[in-house]
């Protein structure tokens, strides 16, 4: 049953059309990732969808009756008196209203008078079987479950919603939304602050949804997971894919190819054609025939109906080429019996690690674990209480921070990219270009960047240090996917160490040789990417429950 079509969709925000002739159809159960770059229409189609804005031209139609649900990156606004418990709970009005009815009805029979007794126990009947239908006897197993899997503990259900962080007030909406069950269910962004437990958790449960479901997500494991279709937004129409992330790579490489060998060969016929249209002229006039003119003419019209093809565009590239200066040791990083402490919390215990040259290592960990930590006190020596740290011999290091704070938040683009460039201002602004930062726009304000900006700019000034250590916090976070892509080949031939937190589990599985994972207290190595880390550990739990029995 088809639950949403979009047919011809046109939608223009100024003089910047966001959509051109989009359509899209989605049927009961299937999961549908919507991909493309930042821009490109991902937030606003789901808008459309949602009723929230509306169609310059096209049309859209909803299943009658059918229910939608969607996740906004930005929160909504309520009292300081409203709870989480109270944001869970809020699709179950009607159902708690009944409740009451019920309720009421129970305390009216155990003083109703027999001559009333048939009537209000018909009533009574037909409000329990309406409690049933709205599924008012599994509200509270739903909650729980949504709850348990969200990690959404008791003590936060008593919080006030406004006292929530940002990341922790989109986990409650995303959680109060799949407690709604929503026939269609709209998802922008909902990776965002779920650490991997939750996430595979996640995953599953959407496996198992009877809705429709559609999303936004940058996290291309997750829709490997989950997707069943994927729409790629390109130019504001759709180009649809049936199958997940992985099937919509190989697929559009192969059309790719397709697409630029039709293209060739009409190029080639095109020329051919005007090379006869030329030689036949040319006969016509040495000959003094009319009938090679009219071939020549022929020729020229089937010329000018064709419908030339325009040359496929490439996907956009940055120059991201991370050169080293000269190698370091063997021993890059050397780090024995650590211990690290913050405040109260011991972060690290006896903890060993040894990171060689060529190497390309993640650091993984729960939320809090301390991965940051560690990556501080390698930096700069801070909340070091036993063991050491021992940086190698010529080893110059390159540093993303997961929260990226520029010394000026004042400074402008181009000043900030001054810092760490040598060369003339005509160059400097050639390769900031390059960057995706043209014209005007290097004078923007660098606190005032989008966070994908933000993550550009610091790969550039990177890229001038020429490391043989790169140290990167979680590098993929406000980064689309084609940037992602662009990163990931970089780093596949970069010729220094590289030692990176992720929760991004394909970038994981593309670049790590190795996991090192914070587990009680210790560092744990897995001699392999995420897919074998995940394996191991599975493998370590199975053996566990084991022995238990």
């Amino acid at each position: 049953m088809i639950e949403v079509s979009v047919n011809n969709a046109q939608k223009s925000f100024g003089f910047k059309k966001v959509l051109d002739g989009f359509d899209l159809e989605a049927t009961t159960g299937e999961r549908i990732a919507l991909i493309g770059p930042n821009g490109c229409g991902k937030t606003t189609l789901f808008k459309i969808i949602s009723g929230e804005e509306k169609l310059d031209q096209g049309m859209i139609s909803i299943r009658k009756t059918a229910t939608i649900g969607l996740l906004s990156q930005i929160p909504p606004k309520v009292s300081d008196e409203v709870t989480v418990r109270d944001i869970l709970l809020n699709s179950f009005k009607e159902v708690f209203v009944l409740e009451k009815r019920l309720h009421s009805c129970e305390e009216q029979l155990a003083s109703v008078s027999p001559e009333n007794m048939n009537s209000l126990l018909a009533t009574y009947g037909r409000l329990q079987e309406q409690f049933t239908n709205m599924g008012g006897y599994e509200i509270d197993e739903k909650v729980s479950k949504i709850c348990n899997g969200f990690k959404i503990s008791e003590e936060m259900l008593d919080r006030s919603f406004n006292t929530l962080s940002g990341g922790e007030k989109t986990i409650v909406n995303l959680a109060s939304l799949i407690i709604s069950s929503p026939d269609i269910l709209l998802l922008d962004e909902p990776t965002n602050h779920l650490d991997i437990d939750t996430l595979e958790w996640f995953e599953q449960f959407l496996s198992n949804y009877r809705g429709t479901v559609i999303i936004s997500s940058h996290d291309r494991y997750f829709l490997d997971k989950v997707a069943t279709k994927t729409i790629l937004i390109d130019r504001g129409r759709a180009d649809v894919y049936h199958g997940n992330y992985s099937y919509y790579l190989e697929e559009s490489d192969r059309r790719a190819l397709a697409e630029f060998e039709e293209y060739k060969n009409q190029q080639k016929q095109i020329e051919a054609m005007k090379n006869a249209v030329k030689k036949l002229k040319e006969w016509g006039e040495r000959g003094d025939n009319p009938r090679f003119f009219r071939r020549a003419a022929c020729i020229e019209r089937k010329l000018e109906k064709m419908e030339v093809l325009d040359r496929p565009e490439s996907k956009k590239q940055l120059p991201l080429d991370f050169e080293i200066d000269g190698r370091s040791g063997k021993d890059v990083l050397v780090v024995e019996n650590l211990g690290i402490i913050v405040g109260d919390k011991v972060i690290l215990d006896g903890a060993d690690l040894y990171l060689k040259y060529g190497e390309k290592v993640c650091l993984m960990g729960k939320n809090g674990a301390g991965k940051s930590t560690f990556v501080k006190s390698v930096l700069t020596g801070e909340n070091i209480c036993q063991g050491e740290i021992k940086i190698g011999s010529n080893v110059k290091i390159g540093y993303i921070p997961q929260e990226i704070i520029f010394e000026d938040e004042n400074a402008t683009i181009l000043e900030t990219a001054r810092k760490s460039y040598n060369g003339t201002e005509t160059h400097l602004r050639s390769s900031l270009a390059k960057f995706l930062f043209y014209g005007e726009n290097v004078f923007k304000r660098v606190g005032k960047l989008s966070g994908g900006e933000k993550v550009r700019l610091k790969l550039f000034g990177l890229i001038q240090q020429k490391a043989n250590l790169l140290i990167l916090d979680e590098p993929t976070n406000h980064i689309d996917i084609d940037t992602k892509e662009i990163l990931e080949e970089a780093l596949e031939e970069y010729q220094g160490t590289l030692f990176f937190i992720s929760h991004d589990r394909y970038f994981i599985n593309k670049l790590a040789r190795r996991v090192v994972n914070i587990e009680d207290e210790k560092f744990h190595q897995y001699l392999g990417n995420y897919d074998y880390f995940k394996e191991q550990k599975v493998r370590k739990l199975v053996q566990s429950q084991g022995k238990k029995r």
